[in-house]
């Protein structure tokens, strides 16, 4: 593996895009660290965030975003915007049918709907970091102070588009990654952030609990790890015989091949998608003062040691596997496209009841991809109300993003070693 990864250098082209990527990366981290006008950073480095209702949200927002969000830095809603925006967009996608019609439009349509998300990502900043200010200003989350005590109507409107500001060059930063980089940029400036707070979270179990604690916490990982890791490579290969064809004197087809389902088709999304819609409720409390509903949200839905926040967690990412599953791969279309070339399913027909077959095997492996999601994720905070520890490193979604992210990047740059005739990094 280190053999491939010197040798990944040693491609120009390779070279140029992990150097890019990695400049990126600096520019991500330097703006985790620059605060938003108006903020007092004494008052802030004094006071960590916690804040009653909104202390898990807040935890939720600052992994996602890098540590930023407890700094009040220029990068402090992360990338939590375009998740949520990309979660409305899909869902948009089910029920309006211009939307679902510019999703099979191919290149073109998926670009308009990018354009699409980047507007209702820029929309939902502007709420989200008005939200903020106001968290900050009246000392909720900051443990009762009020962080920014001399800043006027001006400053704040300033904060709030810099903050917008900031998300929407995270947001860029991320597709020049994608267009220019290795690996999907969202997803590994997620990756990024998570990664810088493991140190962190360590030093809390230290502090806490002791070291026999943190010792725990890193062979639970690393064993987690391996597991996450058998399951994110696991698949069920479905063979696809294709029949010959005589095109003049030349003959094609006639080869087998295999269409990989995997165990866990739809990745980390289910837990980023339901990572970022837990939040909501209590963000929706804070804002409408109503002491009823932010009682019950702190208790239930925002306290991650509550029987309700877990089940709730649970019920949602096997929601969304399901739910991206289903849309990321089509039996119809794949029916259609394998009738066309003469491809069938041995011991399948073609066209209706391959489709069929295709759905109903998609549907029995998600079970299993769904409850592995959904176990994986609920785990952390389990141990967390057993063992009373304030962090859990390499653990539930932060692991599952981790590992996922890393095998997708390394598995890309594998695919363009072995272009060249080089030895990847899985094999």
């Amino acid at each position: 593996m280190l053999r491939a990864f010197v040798t990944a250098f040693r491609i120009p082209d390779l070279r140029r895009k992990l150097l890019f990527t990695l400049a990126i990366i600096a520019v991500y981290r330097i703006g985790a660290w620059v605060p938003i006008p108006g903020i007092d950073v004494d008052l802030v480095r004094e006071a960590p965030a916690t804040g009653g209702a909104a202390g898990n949200i807040v935890s939720i927002i600052n992994v996602f975003a890098g540590g930023a969000l407890q700094q009040m830095a220029v990068f402090a809603l992360g990338i939590m915007p375009y998740i949520t925006a990309s979660i409305i967009m899909q869902l948009l996608a089910v029920v309006i049918p211009k939307l679902e019609a510019l999703r099979r439009e191919g290149e073109q349509g998926r670009k308009k709907i990018t354009q699409y998300t980047r507007y209702v990502t820029v929309g939902l900043s502007l709420l989200q970091s008005t939200a903020l200010v106001t968290l900050a200003r009246n000392g909720t989350m900051f443990d009762g102070l009020n962080v920014m005590p001399e800043a006027g109507t001006g400053i704040i409107i300033v904060a709030v588009l810099t903050l917008t500001a900031g998300t929407s060059l995270i947001m860029w930063l991320g597709e020049l990654i994608t267009a220019r980089g290795v690996g999907n940029g969202m997803s590994l400036l997620i990756y990024v952030s998570i990664i810088s707070q493991f140190p962190s979270e360590l030093r809390i179990v230290y502090v806490q609990n002791g070291p026999e604690w943190v010792v725990g916490v890193l062979l639970m990982g690393m064993l987690l790890t391996v597991a996450v890791v058998f399951m994110e490579m696991g698949q069920r290969r479905i063979p696809v015989q294709y029949a010959r064809r005589q095109v003049g004197r030349r003959s094609y087809g006639g080869q087998s091949t295999y269409i990989p389902l995997k165990v866990n088709q739809s990745g980390v999304i289910p837990v980023i998608f339901a990572s970022s819609l837990m939040y909501l409720p209590g963000l929706a409390a804070q804002i409408s003062g109503s002491e009823a509903l932010a009682r019950f949200t702190e208790e239930h839905l925002s306290n991650s040691t509550s029987w309700v926040f877990i089940v709730v967690f649970a019920a949602m990412t096997i929601f969304f596997a399901y739910f991206y599953s289903a849309i990321t791969f089509n039996p119809v279309e794949v029916a259609d496209n394998m009738k066309r070339y003469g491809g069938f399913v041995p011991g399948i027909r073609p066209g209706r009841q391959t489709a069929e077959y295709l759905d109903r095997v998609l549907t029995r492996i998600t079970l299993p991809g769904s409850l592995y999601l959904a176990s994986v994720a609920i785990l952390p905070f389990i141990l967390l109300a057993v063992g009373n520890i304030g962090a859990f490193p390499m653990g539930g979604v932060s692991l599952l993003i981790m590992v996922g992210v890393a095998l997708q990047t390394m598995q890309q740059i594998e695919s363009q070693l072995m272009q060249r005739n080089y030895e990847g990094f899985l094999r």
